[in-house]
């Protein structure tokens, strides 16, 4: 059964268990990633597939990538600091309280 998503794109999350946040730039309502990607997380945290998952501009210490994370997993990011994925600019405005808008585009 899909819900509604706890998160919106734009919105400045960290991982519950391992250290790196980022940006929500897509939310699919439920898993929608391979069956070899899921398998591949250790048994004993592997989040369920009946929620929502977001793509995440994701950073931590050393790094900037891109990061798939069950709802579960997720909590708002507190830090009050911009992410600085080299992408987020590119899609983004802000962050204006803890939340990026998406960049208005026009077509010429």
């Amino acid at each position: 059964m899909e819900r509604d998503a706890k998160f919106s794109i734009g919105a400045i999350v960290r991982h519950r268990l391992y250290s790196f946040r980022g940006v929500i730039f897509d939310v699919d309502p439920t898993f929608a990633n391979t069956e070899e990607w899921w398998l591949s997380i250790p048994a004993a945290v592997r989040p369920a597939r009946d929620q929502p998952y977001y793509h995440l501009l994701a950073e931590n210490e050393e790094t900037t990538y891109t990061a798939y994370v069950s709802e579960q997993n997720l909590l708002a990011d507190e830090s009050d600091q911009p992410c600085r994925h080299p992408l987020v600019d590119h899609l983004f405005d802000g962050p204006q309280n803890g939340h990026y808008a998406l960049k208005v585009r026009t077509e010429n």
